[in-house]
C-alpha cells in the first residue's frame, strides 16, 4: 500500500494514546476511519476530534476480550461497508510485577487483553480482506518487551511476545495475498498507560517509584512519533516498526543473523501451501 487515501482503516484502542495518534495521522491522509476502544466517553470524544479531521464512517464501544462482541461487530460493518483495508490492533493494558506478587487474574488480564483481543479482531476481520482480493495490512501494536525480557515484564512480556509470534507467522502465511503486516514494538511512550500500569505489590506513590516513572517519561516517544512510524510501516511494507533508536539496535544485535531465517521460514511456507493446494 502506497498511501492510506481512501482505505478502509480499523483501529482498536481508539480513544487515547497511540491508538487515537494512529487513527488522527490515518485520517489526515484520507483514511476511512473504523474506530472502537471499551471506553465509550473516551470514544465518542476522540471520533468527534478525528472526524474534524478526516472522515470516521464508525465508532462503538467494545471490549476487546468479548469474542461475541467483536464478531458481532465485524458483522455490522462489513454488512454496511465491506471489508477493511488496514486493521490496526492497538488496544492493551499492563500490569507489572514479580512471579511471587503476581495473581492468577493478572497473568488472565494481560493475556485476554493484549493477546486474545487482538486475535479475535484478526480472526474476524482478515479473512474477509482476503476474499476480498484488495491485498490490504495488518499493523500489531507489541511492545520492546516482545523483544527482551525486561525485568518484572513476565506476565506483559506472555501476551506481547504472543503477538508477536502470531505476527510472524501472519507476515509470511498473509504475504502471497498481498497484505502486509507490520509488528509495532514502541519502547516508552507518553500515554495515559504510564499513570495507569499496575505494578503489583508496589506503591505507585512512592517516591522511588514516582522518580523512575519520572525518568521513564524524559526519555520516552509522544504517541505522535509512533503513529507517523506505523503511517510509514503501512506505506513502505515495513514489517519491524521501531520508535526509538535504542530499541531498533537491540533488536538488530538480536537478529543480525535474520535473511537465511527469513528465507527459509518464506520456503517453508510455500512448500506447504504448494502441498496444500495439491491435496
Amino acid at each position: 500500500m502506497k498511501g492510506l487515501s481512501g482505505k478502509r482503516c480499523f483501529v482498536t484502542g481508539a480513544a487515547s494514546g497511540i491508538g487515537r495518534a494512529t487513527a488522527l495521522a490515518a485520517a489526515s491522509r484520507g483514511a476511512d476511519l473504523y474506530l472502537t476502544d471499551i471506553d465509550a466517553e473516551g470514544l465518542e470524544r476522540a471520533a468527534a476530534e478525528i472526524g474534524r479531521a478526516g472522515k470516521v464512517s464508525y465508532a462503538k464501544a467494545i471490549d476487546i476480550r468479548d469474542h461475541q462482541a467483536v464478531v458481532a461487530l465485524a458483522e455490522e460493518i462489513h454488512a454496511a461497508n465491506g471489508s477493511m483495508d488496514v486493521v490496526m490492533n492497538v488496544a492493551g493494558v499492563s500490569t507489572w510485577g514479580t512471579i511471587d506478587k503476581l495473581q492468577h487474574s493478572d497473568w488472565q488480564q494481560m493475556i485476554d487483553v493484549n493477546l486474545i483481543g487482538p486475535i479475535s479482531v484478526l480472526e474476524c476481520f482478515v479473512p474477509a480482506m482476503i476474499e476480498a482480493g484488495r491485498g490490504g495490512h495488518v499493523v500489531n501494536v507489541s511492545s520492546a518487551a516482545g523483544l527482551f525480557g525486561l525485568p518484572w515484564h513476565a506476565a506483559y512480556s506472555a501476551s506481547k511476545f504472543g503477538l508477536r509470534g502470531v505476527s510472524e507467522v501472519l507476515r509470511f502465511d498473509l504475504r502471497r495475498h498481498g497484505i502486509g503486516v507490520s509488528l509495532v514494538c514502541p519502547g516508552g511512550v507518553r500515554t495515559p498507560l504510564v499513570e495507569t500500569v499496575n505494578i503489583v505489590g508496589v506503591d505507585p506513590e512512592s517516591p522511588r517509584i514516582r522518580k523512575l516513572k519520572a525518568r521513564f517519561e524524559k526519555r520516552a516517544v509522544s504517541p505522535e512519533r509512533v503513529a507517523e512510524k506505523i503511517i510509514e510501516g503501512i506505506e513502505r511494507n515495513r514489517y519491524m516498526v521501531f520508535s526509538s533508536r535504542d530499541i531498533q539496535v537491540g533488536y538488530w544485535v538480536q537478529r543480525k543473523f535474520a535473511p537465511p531465517y527469513e528465507l527459509a521460514m518464506r520456503k517453508m511456507n510455500d512448500v506447504l501451501t504448494h502441498a496444500a493446494e495439491r491435496g
